[in-house]
């Protein structure tokens, strides 16, 4: 990261910070050269940001349109997976292990981010271990080909990948990075947390204070980052995140929420015949999901801090796999 910002030095700062793109003006004609969408947005970001037109035109010329991309968000959607066949692909005991480590080594950092944020270290490490394990998969597409690509050339979402690409172009500029050497995933999406520009640009820290934000392989800016967006998405400190559940009589069912929104409140449950082991207020509004486990069904109630959860991603199992996953390294990291 330090070599792209020596790259960046190397140039005029660009309008405030256009120049930085100055070095590929001479590059021969791209994907998107006589693309309309993109002269719009070149215009666009010109009028609005202040970005110099013929420099960011240069920084399109070397774009790739990948149909790698387009394949990949255009792939059909695979079978949901019941709960006991998804828990398994997060909890495995190599994650486990490499979260322990990954605690380990970052401990203080962690401990730091805790007790600002609220955010207890477990989570934070396992956000970081279900996105990437741990920085082993973090992407290999350059994030300027793959917001260029499905914001130009994927209608059902374009709109929303071109705001991506004028964060992404605005981050780059705000910290002096060169745009066409970032990887991401096929979605945007950088770093150790997964985060896409717009998530960078609002929540993102420079937690280590060196005037930067890196979450590509800085591990204190993505351990304070993802705390600093579990913060600001309400994560309560001190407070749980599920509650289990037992159930009888026929009307259980309908306290199910549709959705993620918490929609019923803990009374409304225990009169359709919700018994919740832990002592919650009648008036609490919460989460209630049933998941098909290798036992049978599994009723659960979600709290705020699993409503912050699912702020990363709109799944009721995906934040159930990171507070197991958070429980496991608890456990393994105290035998250990």
């Amino acid at each position: 990261m330090q070599a792209v910002r020596n790259w960046a030095t190397r140039c005029a700062p660009w309008f405030g910070a256009v120049s930085l793109f100055g070095a590929v003006q001479l590059a021969e004609a791209g994907d998107y050269d006589n693309s309309p969408q993109m002269a719009e947005f070149v215009g666009q970001m010109s009028r609005d940001h202040g970005f110099a037109p013929e420099q960011l035109m240069g920084v399109f010329r070397e774009v790739q349109r990948k149909q790698s991309i387009l394949d990949a968000i255009s792939r059909p959607a695979e079978r949901v997976k019941p709960w006991k066949e998804y828990r398994p692909m997060f909890l495995t005991d190599a994650r486990i292990a490499r979260g322990v480590d990954f605690w380990r080594q970052h401990e203080a950092v962690l401990a730091r981010a805790e007790q600002e944020y609220g955010v207890p270290a477990q989570y934070i490490v396992s956000i970081i271990g279900v996105e990437t394990f741990f920085g082993r998969n973090t992407g290999n597409f350059r994030v300027l080909d793959a917001l260029s690509t499905l914001g130009f050339d994927y209608p059902p979402r374009a709109e929303f990948f071109r705001k991506e690409l004028r964060e992404f172009l605005l981050l780059a500029r705000e910290e002096q990075l060169d745009p066409l050497t970032l990887k991401g995933s096929y979605a945007g999406a950088m770093g150790l947390p997964q985060f896409m520009p717009s998530s960078f640009r609002n929540y993102a820290v420079d937690f280590d204070g060196d005037g930067h934000i890196n979450i590509w392989t800085n591990p204190d800016d993505a351990i304070g980052s993802v705390a600093s967006y579990f913060k600001r998405h309400g994560w309560m400190a001190g407070e749980e995140v599920v509650s289990r559940a037992t159930v009888q009589g026929e009307r259980a069912d309908q306290g199910l929420t549709t959705g993620i929104e918490p929609a019923s409140t803990v009374g409304q449950l225990r009169a359709l015949g919700w018994s919740v082991h832990d002592s919650l207020r009648d008036d609490l509004p919460v989460t209630a999901f049933r998941l098909e486990g290798e036992n049978g069904p599994e009723y659960w109630v979600g709290l705020k801090n699993f409503y912050a959860i699912t702020r990363y991603n709109r799944s009721v199992m995906y934040a159930m796999a990171v507070h197991q996953l958070a429980q496991q390294l608890v456990q393994a990291r105290g035998v250990n």
